[in-house]
């Protein structure tokens, strides 16, 4: 008998598991939206510089009061490459002579010109205030809005270094509750920063917080569930992920003040707090470390709340769960629990070095590649996931209503990633994610021939890439908790994120490839999915497949793989 017959004994979808399902829903609408806080509270308006004669309103010059503010600005500010007013610079001296050449500019000196010395000006009518306009981080600043996207996402990548190894050592729901602390205090905090320099370095906190949170949000639904309900608990995840969206670009629309907006999305998390006292640990990883009076005590919890209640049932749960530990290959697990479980373990057996190496490139590029004879999972996560936070956190940049392109993906994924648990079902996990990361890629590549002017067309292909961004984030997250073992699956995810992560913290600096060719960005978005799609017909098929507790159960899985093609080409060569 292996924990999942015991997990059916006491309900492996349950009241229980509906519970700690909803309340963990309810935390990812909260804090998913965290991500993507900055497509608004570091959004970049309209601006110019600061002239005199146009916004000093001490100043009295006779022929100022008789010009129309479209006059001054021809007077004071230059013109682009694009024929618009310049956002950078301005004329030294006013150029009173302009108002007369009638569009004719032959024959006449180039004027002095000088950067804004004395600030900018910003348009308030869609945005009040951001960090952008609070810390002026335009024009030669304007690198500086990348960096603070570029802090979050590097926070995520030390979070995955810390946390996941913590998680598999102090358990799922510990660091559960821990990381929503520390995301409540941060993000809280940095709705008052005073200055640049604190509001990242807070940012650089809260994105460490997050990618703990994610990874143990997923363990502590799939270790009490049976494997044909994870990919419906991972897609709703990810439609919680896409409520939380909505929420963000609602908010984000009704309330202009970036100070205010962070705090109306963070003071709501100390509320979650309070309930984490009544969630259960996971009791299948409190076997794999050897703690089965603690597994028990958590089983029995679940199967009161399940409906199993009469003393004999109790009793045959006792005897299941000493099955459960006397079991050979458990044993040879304890065995090895005594000594305790490192960094080095994913790396020692070569199915699992494999599977690490593997799954680690896919995310990359959601998020460019590493050597294929080294494995396969590390090459998945860095390529997913630079593409999709390129695609997500630069939704300003694709210049269309990025509130209603909020609403709309957020409304779009939540049946997009409903279709997912089908797709992994119906056609296994590596087929149906091959044919979802492709479509990602394509649906990026397409904006690039779209025209700007076409602008509800290139809507429409962005809130496309962006379903598929989380159908394909999803697809990858359930095939990466099937392919590793209990005793090591956070330690292992925050590796595998660790990749996923650097793709993520590329993705911002991708963008100022911009000033090189205005489409590098968006073809670099679009090529790493597929890439990275092919990386995963290098992974073994997981479908209906137990989850593995020991990296022994990997290495057996190899075995018995390699035994049966050994027995399939015996008997094709016999019949011959």
């Amino acid at each position: 008998m292996g924990f999942q017959d015991l997990l059916d004994q006491v309900g492996s979808m349950g009241k229980f598991q509906i519970l700690q399902m909803t309340f963990i829903l309810i935390c990812n609408v909260i804090m998913a939206p965290h991500s993507l806080l900055e497509n608004f509270t570091a959004a970049i308006p309209s601006h110019r510089c600061w002239v005199p004669i146009l916004d000093n309103d001490t100043v009295s010059n006779n022929e100022s009061r008789i010009l129309s503010q479209d006059d001054l600005l021809r007077v004071s500010i230059p013109l682009d490459s694009n024929l618009r007013p310049d956002k950078c610079h301005r004329f030294v001296q006013p150029q009173w002579h302009l108002l007369h050449l009638n569009g004719t500019f032959s024959n006449v000196t180039e004027p002095d010109t000088e950067p804004c010395v004395d600030g900018w000006v910003y348009d308030r009518n869609t945005y009040l205030s951001t960090i952008v306009t609070e810390w002026d981080l335009v024009c030669e600043s304007q690198l500086l809005e990348s960096i603070a996207k570029f802090l979050f996402l590097t926070g995520m990548f030390v979070g995955n270094i810390l946390y996941g190894h913590l998680t598999d050592r102090f358990g799922r729901r510990l660091l559960f509750a821990c990381t929503l602390l520390q995301m409540a205090i941060t993000e809280t905090c940095a709705s008052f920063a005073s200055t640049f320099l604190i509001y990242c370095s807070l940012r650089f906190l809260a994105g460490v917080s997050f990618s703990s949170f994610q990874t143990n949000s997923i363990l502590l639904i799939i270790e009490w569930t049976k494997p044909k309900f994870q990919p419906m608990a991972t897609a709703l995840l990810l439609c919680a992920g896409s409520i939380g969206q909505i929420t963000l670009a609602g908010l984000a629309f009704t309330i202009q003040n970036w100070h205010h907006l962070q705090l109306a999305m963070s003071v709501p998390i100390f509320f979650l707090l309070v309930p984490t006292r009544w969630m259960s640990e996971s009791a299948r990883w409190l076997i794999v470390i050897n703690n089965p009076q603690k597994s028990l005590k958590e089983l029995r919890k679940v199967a009161r709340i399940n409906g199993m209640k009469s003393a004999g049932d109790i009793l045959t749960l006792e005897k299941s769960l000493t099955m459960v530990l006397h079991r050979t290959t458990m044993k040879n697990e304890l065995e090895a629990s005594q000594t305790k479980s490192s960094l080095l373990d994913l790396f020692r057996t070569p199915n699992l070095r494999k599977r690490m190496c593997l799954l680690s490139l896919v995310r990359i590029s959601e998020q460019t590649l590493a050597q294929l004879s080294a494995g396969s999972l590390k090459l998945e996560e860095f390529m997913t996931w630079l593409s999709v936070f390129g695609l997500l956190i630069n939704f300003q940049h694709l210049r269309t209503n990025v509130f209603l392109l909020q609403c709309l993906l957020g409304i779009v994924t939540i049946p997009t990633s409903l279709l997912g648990p089908f797709l992994l079902n119906h056609m296994g996990r590596r087929r149906s994610q091959l044919f979802i990361m492709s479509l990602f890629g394509i649906s990026i590549l397409a904006i690039i021939f779209v025209p700007q002017e076409m602008q509800i067309l290139r809507m429409g292909l962005a809130t496309l890439g962006g379903a598929f961004s989380f159908l394909c984030a999803g697809s990858v997250l359930v095939h990466a908790n099937e392919l590793l073992p209990t005793t090591i699956r956070a330690t292992a995810l925050g590796i595998i994120g660790i990749f996923g992560s650097i793709g993520a913290a590329l993705s911002p600096l991708f963008m100022t490839l911009k000033t090189y060719f205005d489409s590098l960005p968006w073809i670099i978005y679009g090529v790493f999915p597929i890439l990275g799609s092919l990386f995963i017909l290098l992974l073994p098929e997981t479908k209906n497949q137990p989850l593995p507790d020991s990296i022994q159960d990997i290495e057996n899985e190899g075995r018995i793989s390699r035994q049966a093609k050994q027995k399939n080409t015996f008997i094709k060569v016999t019949q011959f």
